[in-house]
């Protein structure tokens, strides 16, 4: 078995019970850093490398986030999730022709969402969306990788005039389409949790956790059933905070003290230069 396929392996497997954290790194240095904390997988963020690069998010093009995905998954032992937006084309023999590219980059897993980017029809058509999910869940079985595959129901953040019930009917569309993992970024309501989860079981769910929803917990996550947990972009945007604060009390008040509590010089250039 080659190490993709045993990297996604292990990801399958952790899948299958419990409830586990799976952070998002930007660059290199992040996903090093997550690794030697200990977390068990990894996952990419479109908008936290969109950021690094001075972009907004889904404006990187497919080439550039291919390159990026593959340089994470080069950083580190783990498995590691690509966000791959919406597959970078409309329909699903394009979506599974840019998968298949994505899957040479050695990911364990990668998701698909059905936001289509424009603001008159934001989300794809339900039956066009059920049949890209089915077309890369073709070309993810033909490869014989294991990867596994998220449905992605972009409902909350395109704002549709009814998230819950559009979340609800999409995620079992494409449970039997073929995704592996049922994600819905933007729910925050256990009880909306709570009904995801039942009503696409046994395949798991995943779970978005960043700002809006901060209060959520593990444990809480875990008794409502869900298996896995993402943060997005906001480690990106954590790190973002402390910057935007410093820089701006250094430019308006003259004042350095945000800097007092940094991450020590010392500590981050052992760990680099361990990976030298």
């Amino acid at each position: 078995m080659s190490s993709s396929s045993k990297s996604s392996a292990t990801f399958r497997a952790m899948h299958e019970s419990g409830c586990f954290v799976l952070p998002n790194p930007w660059d290199i240095g992040t996903a090093i850093y997550l690794e030697h904390v200990g977390f068990k997988a990894l996952a990419t963020t479109s908008a936290g490398f969109a950021f690094s690069r001075g972009k907004r998010d889904g404006s990187v093009t497919r080439d550039e986030m291919l390159d990026h995905i593959r340089e994470i998954v080069e950083a580190t032992t783990l498995p590691v999730n690509a966000d791959f937006l919406s597959g970078y084309a409309d329909e699903p023999e394009g979506v599974a022709e840019n998968v298949r590219l994505c899957l040479a980059t050695g990911v364990a897993g990668l998701s698909i969402e059905d936001n289509t980017g424009r603001t008159d029809v934001p989300l794809y058509e339900k039956k066009l969306a059920v049949d890209r999910i089915r077309a890369v869940r073709s070309a993810m079985d033909a490869s014989g990788s294991g990867v596994v595959l998220t449905g992605r129901c972009e409902a909350w953040l395109v704002h549709d005039p009814d998230p819950f019930n559009t979340v609800l009917d999409r995620l079992v569309a494409y449970a039997d389409a073929g995704a592996d993992c049922l994600y819905a970024p933007g729910v925050s309501k256990p009880d909306e949790i709570a009904q995801i989860v039942k009503l696409v079981a046994p395949k798991p769910v995943n779970v978005l956790v960043s700002g809006f929803n901060h209060q959520l917990s593990l444990s809480q996550l875990a008794d409502l059933g869900v298996r896995r947990i993402s943060v997005g972009s906001g480690l990106a945007l954590a790190a973002w905070g402390t910057f935007l604060r410093a820089a701006k009390d250094i430019k308006t008040n003259g004042k350095f003290n945000l800097l007092a509590n940094n991450a020590a010089f010392a500590d981050l250039n052992e760990l680099f230069q361990e990976k030298s």
